[in-house]
């Protein structure tokens, strides 16, 4: 498993997304913990989850407390695996979403994380979305406080544009490690905020890296049935190495900036060593040009 840096802290070049594994259409415990410990014995030492990843009200933090559960009963070593997690959303039971990024909110949510993941220090702490209803400054100002008090190891920012970027990298005094954003062949609009990770140093975690990949059929076309010039490349080239094009669009992900280390979901264990498996993919100049000309319809 090659290793890419967040704040100094090495880790897996491709993490895990833990998010399928507790919002709807989730599978049974036993499968979910499996997910886990498969691509932990991939050599993934990145997982990614938020206390908001839960599918009915009244169980937040569901993939949090799941996540420490798989930990704790993995037969190997877990002292190298960094648990990212997010405080800032909620999810009411009915579907939707909600945002709270108040710094009271924060400061209250990463108590509880913290409890429910049994630790005394979280290793990257993560701003889930911007709250149009309070100030971008007081929100980053929380996890400022939060690194300060030791409550955190690491701050990071997710769902947010460059000029928040900016911003955040100035209040942390140049501590912000890392911005989850959406970034996939089929969403490709977070290139300006991949390139100022690049200049400030940044980790850049895609989310939902594999949009449109794992949507499309076994010949590139999407789900209209209309062939589409980004699906088939990836596709195109897995065949020709004779892997899923899942992997193809991780590696692509990866060969795109050193910054980058997508968090694909999984909730299955094959699905879960696939997805670690890119890491070992290098593609080719040409496939990479390939790719890069691909634009999604």
């Amino acid at each position: 498993m090659r290793t890419r840096h967040i704040g100094g802290v090495p880790v897996s070049a491709v993490g895990l997304g833990a998010m399928p594994l507790s919002i709807e259409g989730r599978p049974d415990d036993r499968r979910a913990v499996a997910t886990i410990h498969a691509a932990l014995d991939a050599g993934v030492t990145l997982i990614d989850t938020a206390d908001s990843y839960h599918w009915h009200a009244g169980e937040s933090g569901h993939n949090e407390e799941l996540v420490a559960r798989a930990l704790a009963a993995y037969g190997g070593g877990t002292a190298e695996v960094l648990v990212a997690t997010k405080g800032g959303r909620g999810r009411p039971g009915d579907g939707s979403w909600t945002v709270d990024g108040s710094p009271d909110h924060l400061k209250r949510a990463c108590e509880a994380s913290l409890k429910r993941l049994g630790v005394d220090t979280i290793g990257l702490y993560q701003l889930h979305k911007p709250d149009p209803a309070v100030p971008w400054a007081d929100s980053v100002g929380a996890l400022a406080e939060l690194l300060d008090e030791g409550k955190i190891r690491m701050a990071g920012v997710s769902n947010a544009d460059a000029g928040q970027i900016r911003q955040a990298h100035d209040i942390l005094g140049g501590r912000l490690a890392s911005v989850q954003n959406r970034f996939s062949p089929a969403v490709r609009a977070g290139e300006p905020e991949l390139r100022l990770c690049e200049e400030l140093g940044v980790a850049f975690l895609p989310w939902s890296p594999l949009g449109g990949i794992s949507r499309s059929s076994l010949d590139g076309r999407s789900r209209s049935g209309v062939p589409d010039p980004a699906y088939a490349a990836f596709h195109a080239v897995a065949r020709e190495h004779g892997v899923s094009p899942q992997q193809v669009c991780l590696a692509w992900l990866l060969a795109r900036s050193p910054a980058t280390v997508p968090i694909p979901g999984a909730s299955r264990p094959e699905t879960a060593r696939d997805s670690a498996a890119a890491a070992g993919l290098v593609l080719g100049a040409d496939e990479i040009t390939l790719l890069e000309a691909a634009e999604s319809r």
